[in-house]
């Protein structure tokens, strides 16, 4: 593995240093997120003290454009995820799990890409709501994908200009199962809408969790949504669908907004549930920059799940985050989760965000301190 990441940083750094060209441009970027976290309630443990990566996650990526004439343009992108303290790779090992794409860009038509991608609901719901900077200020456990957790893979995604503050995404992930070509994949849709301060956004995500007469359950475009104890007992589902809008307002040096999310997991033969699991998710926030320098921001999340089972969760989030510099922030973080009820393994477990450590009690509580460089 080392010898095949070395070089590639190595070509990063000698295309970055070439000398500019009006026409062309590779760029070298990325993000070092780290911080000391203290859990209360994990894996039904009193506490835990420990080192992990931070709200952002940490990545580097290769970014590149090359004009082709007549107002048309080819992209690309290379992007890798890894765990800052054990050097391993995320999502899954793959060596640009994060993205990897190539595509064409009209400032007339939009931009079609293809490869390993976010979806439509990511690329314009998720920039309105809280945690676009702060990742735990999410739904318990991302049963809705509300903080990006999943990537596709096999998708063409079409982006549309902005006409008038109104812009468009969709998305098609093929499953590539032969006999079915439905079996696996997954598509998306998504609108937005700007004016002034004020901005709407929309969107629809489905899941096709892989049809088991023609492959098996699980084989599937999408990365698992399955990534803690308040949805995991649906890992069977025969597709997930989530609906997803959300609005943010800016005054000043406020700016508050929020998101509702609803999710539905079916099942089938092959499920080891019956019926369907549901999902309605509201979360707030509002965020203060006190200075250019000083930002404070509190939220608040509502989950309850209905239909296979019957829980509820309420969680509260406050970061508050100091820049050093353009590229360097330190920041402190709190949250707080409990739950009720019962859902497909027993008695509901607080999760905390997309952090989803599973507490093993119905109360979890999250503090930690980091530290985060941008380049």
């Amino acid at each position: 593995m080392k010898k095949i990441i070395l070089p590639l940083f190595a070509l990063g750094t000698a295309i970055c240093s070439l000398p500019a060209d009006a026409q062309s441009s590779v760029t070298l970027y990325g993000i070092i997120d780290d911080s000391i976290t203290y859990i209360h309630n994990v894996a039904g443990q009193s506490s835990r003290f420990s080192v992990q990566p931070g709200q952002a996650s940490p990545r580097w990526g290769l970014v590149g454009t090359e004009d082709l004439g007549g107002g048309l343009k080819a992209i690309f992108r290379l992007e890798n995820g890894f765990n800052i303290n054990t050097g391993a790779l995320n999502q899954g090992g793959r060596m640009f799990g994060r993205q990897a794409y190539v595509g064409l860009s009209s400032a007339t038509y939009g931009t079609v890409t293809l490869g390993r991608q976010y979806d439509a609901v990511r690329d314009l719901v998720e920039p309105l709501q809280g945690n676009w900077q702060f990742e735990y200020m999410s739904t318990p456990g991302d049963i809705d994908d509300a903080d990006n957790d999943l990537r596709f893979n096999n998708t063409v995604k079409w982006s549309s200009p902005v006409w008038s503050g109104l812009q468009m995404v969709t998305t098609y992930s093929f499953g590539g199962v032969p006999g079915s070509l439905g079996s696996g994949a997954s598509y998306s849709a998504a609108l937005d809408y700007k004016v002034g301060q004020l901005a709407f956004a929309g969107g629809l995500l489905h899941i096709d969790n892989g049809n088991p007469t023609l492959s098996a359950r699980g084989t599937t475009t999408s990365d698992s949504i399955f990534l803690s104890a308040v949805n995991s007992a649906y890992s069977t589902a025969r597709a997930i669908t989530v609906t997803r809008v959300a609005a943010q307002y800016r005054i000043s040096s406020l700016m508050f907004g929020g998101y509702y999310s609803f999710s539905q997991y079916t099942s089938d033969a092959a499920s080891t549930f019956r019926g369907s699991e549901r999902y309605n998710n509201g979360s707030v926030y509002a965020q203060w920059n006190l200075t250019p320098a000083f930002t404070a921001q509190l939220g608040y999340d509502y989950l309850k799940s209905s239909g296979n089972s019957s829980a509820t969760y309420n969680q509260l989030n406050a970061v508050l985050d100091y820049l050093l510099s353009k590229s360097t922030d330190i920041y402190v973080m709190g949250g707080w989760c409990h739950a009720s009820g019962t859902n497909g393994l027993g008695t509901a477990q607080a999760v905390i965000g997309s952090s989803v450590t599973n507490s093993g009690a119905d109360w979890q509580a999250l503090a930690g301190v980091g530290l985060k460089h941008t380049f």
